[in-house]
């Protein structure tokens, strides 16, 4: 069976796009190649080589400006000021590790844990959140005393052993985990239930009592409350409770992934989760923390904590360092100060908005949805059936790249474009995204 993945090849260069470049960016991706091996992929059939950014805004070698409209790892916007700083001032003072006592991780855990429900007590720290999800994982299996985990059907957690054994979008080329085990995707857009929360919850009872007959013990549900790589799927707010209900009447943990919705992205709260009325056992997170410095954590309530903590020491070289932890302090400072989660709700409220007129003037947009400055626009070859057209959302794409705007695809289909941009995207934004899809949508003839 040929391998495939959705989260990593979808858009993406390919050696038989290479004669259609320029010499320069011929070059680049010829060493890239020599240099780096064939695990690594670029985004477009012709890659984009970016020099500098600021706020939401990114420039190519050429000095040709773009929107940046996918980004979530510089959050708070690319080379914030307020970020430079901190990390600058405290790399000139000390930077080393969490086996000596220092203010800020102190500081710092107190300000993050604030933004948590009370029973949320305890962090931890490490770089990525790759690195945060495998320890989740960890916890949950000493808390529990099992080992299966279960995810969404195109769920992306990272990149180690454990991680991405529970992570079905790196393709069939990856293989699962024997104690993964997937449930379909909360799809309001697709799915066809009365109540979609009793719907998601029936299908994890459903991979329980498989595990149960493999004679797995259940540990966890692992899951990133926005389901982005499953298509961004953030609606109706509160249908995860009915699932974590079920998780904890069967002994396991949920740990909520707020890589992708967490810090201020979905407008509606803070965490992702939070939209959902739930409490996790342990929240995950990891690129939004240090718009760009690699820090990431793991947060979670002290007794389901203390089944792993108070029995296996944990260290992590540069997890918690000051440089990370100062800038940590300054994306939450931002946040705070900008108040960037109240923008986030108004102005992508505005846009989803805008985005949704267009559906009057191109056939092809099935689906419009999303949360704060998060939103799927899915395109599909007829609306009455549904079908995925990921064919054209490729396509789209690289128009759009020709139109200055960059961002990416996403879900089972790789039909729906993941708009997701830094949130220092602005009101003034929105008239050449949304003018950019209009016009790559005519170009297309869609």
């Amino acid at each position: 069976m040929a391998t495939r993945s959705t989260i990593m090849d979808t858009n993406s260069f390919r050696a038989e796009h290479a004669d259609g470049l320029d010499a320069d960016t011929r070059k680049l991706t010829d060493k890239r190649s020599k240099v780096l091996g064939e695990s690594y992929r670029l985004f477009y059939r012709k890659p984009v080589h970016l020099v500098r950014g600021e706020g939401q805004y990114l420039w190519d070698a050429a000095g040709n400006k773009y929107l940046d409209v996918y980004n979530n790892v510089a959050s708070i916007g690319h080379c914030h000021p307020a970020v430079i700083e901190a990390v600058n001032q405290q790399m000139k003072m000390l930077n080393t590790h969490t086996r000596y006592l220092h203010e800020r991780i102190l500081d710092y855990s107190e300000e993050l844990l604030a933004t948590t429900p009370d029973a949320i007590d305890r962090a931890m720290y490490m770089c990525t959140g790759s690195e945060a999800n495998d320890l989740a994982i960890r916890v949950a299996r000493a808390f529990s005393g099992g080992t299966g985990i279960i995810v969404s059907q195109e769920a992306y957690h990272g990149t180690s052993d454990l991680t991405s054994g529970a992570s079905p979008a790196l393709g069939t080329g990856q293989p699962l985990a024997p104690t993964t085990r997937l449930v379909p995707p909360p799809d309001h857009y697709r799915v066809n239930a009365p109540d979609l929360g009793e719907w998601f919850a029936n299908e994890i009872q459903k991979q329980i009592d498989d595990m149960k007959a493999h004679g797995i013990k259940f540990a966890g549900f692992l899951a990133d409350s926005i389901f982005s790589s499953d298509g961004v799927l953030p609606n109706p707010p509160g249908f995860l409770q009915k699932a974590v209900d079920v998780v904890h009447a069967n002994g396991g943990i949920f740990i909520a992934d707020e890589v992708q919705p967490g810090f201020a992205r979905t407008g509606d709260a803070f965490w992702g989760f939070a939209r959902h009325g739930v409490v996790p056992d342990v929240v995950t997170t990891g690129k939004p923390m240090g718009n760009g410095i690699p820090v990431s954590g793991l947060l979670a309530k002290s007794d389901v904590l203390a089944a792993f903590s108070d029995e296996i020491p944990y260290f992590n070289t540069f997890g918690g360092n000051p440089v990370a932890m100062a800038a940590a302090q300054a994306v939450l400072k931002v946040i705070k100060e900008e108040g960037l989660q109240e923008h986030s709700r108004v102005v992508g409220a505005k846009l989803q908005a805008e985005l949704a007129k267009l559906m009057a003037r191109h056939e092809a947009i099935g689906d419009v949805r999303g949360a704060g400055l998060f939103i799927g626009f899915e395109l599909v070859s007829d609306r009455s059936s549904k079908t995925p057209d990921k064919a054209l959302a490729l396509d789209l794409i690289e128009k759009l790249r020709d139109h200055h705007v960059l961002t990416s695809v996403a879900g089972p289909y790789g039909n729906v474009l993941k708009l997701r941009p830094p949130l220092a995207f602005q009101e003034s934004d929105i008239d050449w995204l949304v003018g950019a899809l209009d016009k790559s949508l005519t170009e297309l003839g869609r």
